[in-house]
């Protein structure tokens, strides 16, 4: 079974970090996007260069950024292949995320 483990971060979390701390996420980050079990995965960049897209009657109405009053925002996921659940919970656990003030989501991906 695949599962998107979808990344949300605080904004500032990354930011309050020292530089050697950083640097130990990034590896971490890195060492989890090499395992077996994931098939894919991407940062998602910086939030401010974000555009959301809406149809409202036919007519395609666009924003930049994000909203004011989001306190979260999706910064990146992995797409892993997992014998259950639990696995998917086990390895979302490892994102560095999970412990500095973000979350991790763990959806079952619906294949088609």
């Amino acid at each position: 079974m695949q599962y998107a483990l979808l990344i949300y971060g605080s904004g500032d979390g990354w930011e309050r970090l020292s530089k050697k701390e950083q640097e130990g996420q990034m590896q971490e980050y890195m060492a989890l996007s090499q395992r077996p079990e994931t098939r894919g995965g991407a940062d998602l960049g910086d939030l401010s260069s974000s555009t959301t897209v809406r149809v409202n009657d036919g007519e395609t109405l666009t924003t930049d950024g994000p909203f004011a009053e989001t306190k979260e925002y999706l910064g990146g996921f992995y797409l892993v292949e997992c014998g259950s659940i639990d696995e998917a919970i086990e390895l979302a656990a490892k994102i560095p995320a999970a412990r500095s003030g973000g979350a991790i989501e763990v959806r079952p991906v619906v294949e088609h």
